[in-house]
């Protein structure tokens, strides 16, 4: 019992000390943007790499596409699993992170800033509202 009342408090210590900041917006999917003028920075919160752990590879092969909100625009593979990656607004993927080819862990490391994973070109700037703020993406994971 002991053992698992800790780990139920690490759990719970862990996820109050989640990394959720306040300039960006979120989508359910985990997956955060930032805004810069009319093109976004987009990649997955601390939140999701957290819960896929270690980061071994990502693949992104809709660089110059125009993909519309929640749709796929890559996959990332963690030790134990792969998931897509969703599209938080409509837009054109103009640039994959090419230091991810070589470091996905980077994702891991620092998923608000080296880890972005595309850049895209937005197309309807009207969707942004649409996201959720940190306040509301804190709620959604229990934070």
């Amino acid at each position: 019992m002991i053992n698992s009342i800790n780990f139920d408090a690490l759990i719970i210590q862990r996820r109050n000390k989640m990394n959720v900041p306040l300039n960006l917006k979120y989508t359910k999917d985990h997956e955060w943007l930032r805004l810069e003028g009319d093109m976004a920075f987009i990649g997955i919160t601390d939140f999701a790499q957290n819960e896929l752990g270690d980061i071994v590879f990502i693949e992104v092969e809709t660089i110059g596409e125009n993909l519309d909100r929640e749709e796929t625009f890559g996959t990332i593979e963690a030790v134990k699993t792969v998931s897509d990656m969703f599209m938080p607004v409509a837009g054109e993927v103009v640039e994959f992170n090419e230091l991810l080819t070589e470091k996905p862990e980077t994702v891991n490391k620092d998923p608000y800033g080296n880890g972005w994973v595309v850049k895209i070109k937005i197309a309807d700037a009207g969707q942004v509202k649409d996201l959720l703020s940190a306040d509301q993406y804190k709620e959604l994971i229990g934070v």
